[in-house]
């Protein structure tokens, strides 16, 4: 990534929690002032290098780690909004990433039993659960929406 590359990738995430979602490539492009499509090609770039996950075939933002784009099992609540993050692991990057208490509400994905969780000054208030990913680290981003 170059410079430029850097400076998009992190208006995006502002923009991300400022407007509470992903932003539109139109929405950058307008507090940028660059085009729509240096937007896109921009972002494009960013998913090439993992460092934002893109729709296939679209410049739409469907996950800008820890942030999903689309409503997921893992719903956060942190500095006054909802958030979703795209697995157990990223609901918890939420709080990390906003400096904020945070309140993870999930499923268990073995009895479907809702998990709750919140997590104050940095730490969980539960310690019995366990974070499982089946698919090695190694392979995550040949399928991340899968992973």
């Amino acid at each position: 990534m170059d410079a430029a590359d850097v400076a998009l990738r992190n208006a995006t995430y502002r923009h991300f929690v400022e407007l509470g979602r992903a932003p539109t490539a139109d929405e950058m492009a307008a507090a940028l002032g660059r085009p729509a499509e240096d937007v896109e090609a921009g972002w494009r770039r960013l998913h090439d290098a993992h460092a934002l996950v893109l729709a296939p075939d679209a410049a739409e933002i469907l996950m800008a780690n820890p942030f999903a784009a689309r409503p997921t099992p893992f719903r956060v609540e942190a500095a006054g909004r909802s958030w979703y993050g795209n697995c157990a692991w990223d609901a918890f990057g939420v709080g990390a990433a906003l400096h904020a208490d945070c309140t993870v509400d999930t499923t268990c994905p073995d009895c479907g039993e809702a998990v709750r969780v919140s997590v104050r000054d940095g730490r969980p208030d539960r310690d019995d659960l366990v974070f499982h990913v089946l698919v090695p680290a190694a392979r995550w981003w040949a399928d991340i929406g899968y992973t």
